[in-house]
């Protein structure tokens, strides 16, 4: 089964584009894929212990289940570090499954398998 990366930019600005971003990394990962976020510029914030804990709108599960259930079902993520770094964020608060690994670490892991890829 090919695995699944999911980039991610966009942080709590938009709530609602990240519940999508998530929604699709869930299923993926609960469908037996390897699952892999990549988060850069503002969704770094998102891989901050108790960040994601927005509802985007009425009837969207709470980030915090999402966030849960990617983290069960086996998900990881790659966090730009220089995303992080430049907003000075502290890697001691990272989530569980999240590692601060760049662009190559990214294609390393995909490797020469077939990756579907989502980009949000």
């Amino acid at each position: 089964m090919p695995k699944a990366v999911i980039s991610l930019s966009t942080g709590l600005e938009d709530p609602e584009k990240v519940t999508v971003a998530y929604l699709v990394a869930v299923g993926a990962a609960e469908t037996g894929r390897d699952t892999l976020m990549f988060l850069t510029k503002e969704a770094v914030r998102l891989a901050i212990t108790g960040t994601a804990v927005a509802v985007a709108c009425h009837g969207c599960p709470p980030l915090a289940d999402l966030l849960r259930r990617y983290e069960a079902a086996g998900g990881r993520y790659f966090v730009c570090p220089i995303c992080f770094e430049a907003k000075q964020l502290d890697s001691e608060a990272l989530i569980g499954g999240a590692e601060l690994q760049g662009t190559i670490p990214m294609w390393q892991w995909i490797g020469d398998e077939p990756a579907t890829t989502f980009s949000y």
